[in-house]
């Protein structure tokens, strides 16, 4: 099983659109992975380890695949059309992570 992780670090000044991010974009890219994904997860930062100190990243999602290459697979036919939907929610440059998920 792998993680794909989409990574937004908190920039000052920077816009993110959580609402839009959880129920229009994060969703349409469900839809678009189709059955390869085999679950989802959102985190939205609220601090960081110092209490009332800013979150590292102010979002982070999360897509769970059997393989990195069922990850191409699904993805590739969308990818334009999913990077061309980033503007509608923010206009911080995503850093993308895949790992492999232990247990």
């Amino acid at each position: 099983m792998i993680k794909v992780t989409i990574l937004y670090p908190s920039d000052k000044g920077s816009k993110f659109d959580i609402d839009y991010y959880c129920n229009s974009h994060m969703p349409m890219v469900r839809q678009k992975l189709g059955s390869a994904c085999k679950n989802m997860a959102i985190e939205h930062g609220l601090e960081g380890a110092t209490p009332g100190s800013k979150p590292a990243f102010v979002a982070l999602g999360h897509f769970y695949l059997e393989s990195a290459d069922a990850f191409r697979s699904a993805f590739s036919p969308h990818a334009k059309e999913i990077m061309a939907d980033i503007p509608n929610y923010t206009d911080i440059a995503p850093i993308i992570q895949i790992s492999e998920v232990k247990v």
